[in-house]
């Protein structure tokens, strides 16, 4: 598998855990209520830092050969 498919991979798993994330929020503020929205809404957080870590990476890693 070249870099360049790597990559993609890589950026696809970023934007599933950027929607992810986007789910998780709704559902820990709109639909739960206490100690399980808390939890929810802290993987949700955790999910969207790894997401745009990811993502900053992939753009900033620059084109490949």
């Amino acid at each position: 598998m070249s870099e360049s498919m790597l990559n993609m991979y890589i950026s696809f798993a970023g934007i599933l855990f950027l929607f992810l994330a986007i789910g998780l929020i709704f559902l820990s503020r709109y639909k739960l209520k206490g100690v399980i929205s808390g939890i929810v809404a802290f993987l949700a957080y955790m999910f969207m830092i790894l997401g745009g870590l990811i993502i900053f990476y992939i753009v900033f890693s620059g084109p490949t050969a």
